[in-house]
């Protein structure tokens, strides 16, 4: 799908959506997306704080640090 191809749908999507909430929320989001700089909150920590989110998501990669997330909530069940 191109760009002048996205902007109908989008623009269609937008027309066919009647509550006012929904509407205000997705242009909040948009706007918020449009205006962010790439990369502003990765610069925005600490060499510790990104060299911990690196490894996490390394971790992440290997399936035998998973958890289901069932069980995730069935952990967290009292913050749910």
């Amino acid at each position: 799908m191109n760009t002048v191809e996205l902007k109908k749908d989008f623009h269609n999507l937008i027309d066919s959506i009647d509550n006012e909430t929904l509407l205000s929320d997705f242009y909040i989001l948009i706007k918020k997306i449009i205006s962010s700089k790439e990369g502003k909150l990765w610069k925005s920590m600490t060499k510790k704080e990104q060299e911990e989110l690196n490894l996490s998501f390394n971790e992440s990669e290997n399936p035998k640090n998973l958890i289901s997330h069932e069980d995730m909530r069935k952990k967290h069940k009292k913050w749910l």
